[in-house]
């Protein structure tokens, strides 16, 4: 499973989710859409089959719309990047199980 992270989350989680969970992940800045807007992020996603982790909630709407799309939509507000990554660790083992069951949408906080 291949994961994307947006803007609004810091590139230290797609190297958390890789470290400790041994996962694929990238952050939007890694793969040139730094500046994109949504819908060029969505793009990508819908080319890649890579759930995205976002803040934004604009994404929600974009993952109704699109059938093979998967939002993981961090719903905490302005956090340290210590808090955000303990709470992908207590919330982890749900996280993988709901995608591959089929959930489109899954929001944490």
């Amino acid at each position: 499973m291949n994961f994307l992270v947006d803007n609004q989350l810091p590139p230290a989680l797609a190297r958390f989710i890789q470290t400790e969970f041994k996962l694929r992940a990238v952050h939007v800045i890694d793969v040139g859409l730094r500046d994109a807007s949504d819908a060029e992020i969505w793009s990508y996603l819908s080319k890649s089959d890579s759930p995205l982790r976002s803040k934004d909630e604009d994404f929600v709407n974009m993952v109704l719309q699109l059938p093979t799309a998967k939002l993981i939509w961090i719903r905490f507000g302005s956090c340290r990047k210590a808090f955000l990554l303990d709470q992908f660790r207590r919330m982890w083992s749900r996280i993988p199980e709901r995608l591959e069951s089929g959930d489109r949408l899954i929001e944490i906080g």
